[in-house]
């Protein structure tokens, strides 16, 4: 027996972010990154619709890309001081995830983060606010996930938390956001869409309901992402990867991940690679890993016209290649020194990460070390 859950409304289409002036309550805080929610005017908007529904808000801003638990202290002591029943993370996955954690700290503020860590390790939440999502990007699907990725700087580690109840009460994705996503942005979270779609697809505890929304989103990123990189002000196509990126994320939220994430969160809390960009680099090889106890990539290759598992991995690179994403650690920047001397503590850490149980193969660590030096060299791996 199974479950399916996802946020209780989801308002999605070219100008659904007026739907906020549907919301009841008396206090709002906005969660935001940087400057592009005030550059696009999404930010205003918000605040506008908002204040048509009488609600007060205010905002906390600088959340850093990859956030780390200091931000999330930080925003939490924002929100007991001011107190608000409804939080808004707005922007791209980093400011969403840090709002969820802060939401956490809100209501709990004698969290551990290595405790939170633990799969479906937070208590129940919504004792003093609920939470709505607004993506501006197209890529982690968080607004409708229960998973939130905070980075401990000094460890250098990230740390999924992973619950049900953080799943957004409320999700806007609304395709005018992400008009002014520059090109290298919508690149890496594309393929980071890519990943949801394929690591949902083969998890191991995947059924119908998920099967159908990840296989879906696996075939609107590849039939729309170079359109949009091409045509970046293509509004439609734009709601079409917002679109597939809150189906991915509907998909892993209810089967989970594999070890292209395990993977890929210790090389983000390590070197500082954007995720999509890390994933989109392991995800052909942990294909070839996969496929020898799964039938799952080659449904997909066949969806795509072709027939085998090689086939797909090497569909993922092309499409990789075209969207002008590097093809290996080394090409990325990675000195050799740095990373064998990190080598072993990332493959540790990518065991013990909650995705790696969902994984359909059960890797052990030299399997994983070897996939890592893989992707380092930009080989085929053969483990």
């Amino acid at each position: 027996m199974a479950k399916f859950i996802v946020p209780k409304e989801i308002h999605h289409g070219l100008g659904s972010l007026e739907n906020i002036k549907n919301l009841k309550g008396n206090k709002a805080v906005i969660v935001i990154g940087g400057s592009s929610v005030k550059k696009n005017g999404s930010l205003e908007r918000t605040q506008k619709f908002l204040s048509e529904a009488s609600i007060e808000s205010s905002i906390f801003e600088g959340v850093e890309p990859d956030p780390s638990i200091d931000t999330v202290l930080k925003g939490a002591a924002f929100f007991t001081q001011e107190q608000p029943d409804i939080i808004i993370g707005l922007g791209g996955c980093s400011a969403i995830d840090a709002a969820k954690a802060m939401w956490i700290y809100y209501e709990y503020p004698d969290s551990k983060l290595e405790e939170l860590a633990a799969p479906f390790a937070v208590k129940p939440l919504r004792n003093k606010a609920i939470f709505v999502a607004i993506p501006s990007t197209s890529g982690t699907g968080t607004e409708v996930t229960g998973l939130s990725v905070i980075t401990d700087r000094e460890k250098g580690t990230k740390y999924p938390i992973v619950s049900h109840e953080l799943t957004p009460d409320v999700a806007i994705i609304d395709g005018e956001l992400c008009a002014s996503m520059p090109k290298h942005v919508t690149a890496n979270t594309g393929l980071d869409v890519l990943s949801h779609g394929v690591e949902a697809f083969a998890s191991n505890i995947a059924d119908r309901y998920n099967d159908a929304l990840a296989k879906e989103a696996i075939d609107l990123v590849f039939k729309t992402l170079p359109t949009v990189l091409e045509e970046p002000q293509n509004l439609e196509a734009r709601q079409i990867m917002h679109d597939a990126s809150c189906m991915g994320g509907m998909a892993f939220t209810n089967v989970w991940l594999g070890i292209v994430h395990s993977m890929s969160h210790q090389l983000g809390g390590t070197f500082g690679i954007p995720h999509g960009c890390a994933n989109a680099i392991l995800m052909p090889n942990v294909v070839r890993f996969n496929s020898k106890v799964t039938d799952k990539y080659e449904i997909l290759a066949k969806m795509l016209g072709k027939s085998t598992a090689e086939d797909f991995a090497q569909d993922i690179s092309t499409l990789r290649e075209t969207a002008g994403v590097v093809g290996s650690l080394k090409e990325y920047g990675i000195s050799k020194e740095d990373w064998e001397a990190k080598l072993d503590t990332l493959t540790e850490n990518a065991m013990k990460d909650p995705c790696t149980l969902f994984n359909p193969r059960k890797p052990k660590f030299e399997e994983i070390k070897a996939i890592y030096q893989a992707c380092y060299n930009g080989v085929a791996a053969t483990v």
